[in-house]
């Protein structure tokens, strides 16, 4: 996520509209959170109904009002209108502590075409990593609310230690029941899967036959059917 704005500049909805300008300002703000971009028009009628029930969200996961500690999200309102004056109306309906870039920015238009922005309004949710969780959250977070949020923490596997005891850091801990729906909802692959297509490309980069098996790969399977017959059930 740091990777999409590490050379642009950032700015804080508040009065003094303070600039975070510096790699190190974008790092602080933006490393291991969850980024929700929002696109949107201040003549977009339903960009106007949507914007009080974003802010509700957002607002009910990081402000301390409702929460005791501000979930890792971060919101960057990202404008598609034609004039500055609509741009900044539409900052006054969003949260003090969202982010926007400015309107003389280039990127803003950049970032539509890079998501494949066709109509507003959307909201795009980006894993820390740079990968498209949703490409538009907008029925989720109308439908659902903050409830959804654990569902966005669990699939973009952001550890929260805060929160964690030391010996609690441990890959094979249980998940929730809702684990494998939420798994196949947003994609997230498990550890042996991201091995394996690791191995593929790597084959594939030194020129290997694509349809071979790796040793490794032979040995898993194989140390995988000896636990089987071991087993008594």
């Amino acid at each position: 996520m740091v990777d999409l704005f590490v050379d642009r500049i950032l700015v804080k909805n508040n009065k003094d509209r303070d600039e975070l300008d510096t790699e190190r300002e974008i790092v602080l703000r933006l490393q291991n959170r969850i980024l929700m971009l929002f696109f949107g028009t201040w003549d977009c009628e339903q960009c106007q109904e949507f914007a009080p029930t974003l802010s509700d969200f957002y607002k009910h996961l990081t402000d301390e009002f409702y929460v005791e500690r501000a979930a890792q999200l971060v919101l960057i309102f990202v404008s598609l209108d034609d004039s500055e004056d609509q741009h900044d109306k539409f900052l006054k309906e969003l949260p003090k502590r969202c982010l926007f870039l400015n309107y003389e920015d280039p990127y803003r238009k950049e970032l539509g075409v890079m998501f494949e922005v066709e109509e507003v309004p959307r909201v795009v949710v980006v894993r820390p990593d740079c990968s498209v969780l949703l490409p538009n959250a907008v029925t989720e977070i109308t439908d659902l609310g903050p409830q959804c949020y654990q569902n966005w923490q669990e699939a973009s596997e952001i550890i929260d230690r805060n929160f964690e005891l030391h010996e609690e850091f441990d890959e094979n801990k249980m998940r929730s029941l809702t684990d494998p729906l939420r798994r196949i909802k947003y994609k997230v692959e498990d550890e042996k899967k991201k091995k394996k297509k690791k191995k593929k490309k790597k084959r594939g980069f030194l020129g290997g036959g694509g349809d071979e098996e790796e040793e490794g790969d032979v040995g898993d399977d194989e140390e995988d059917n000896n636990e089987t017959e071991k087993s008594p059930w």
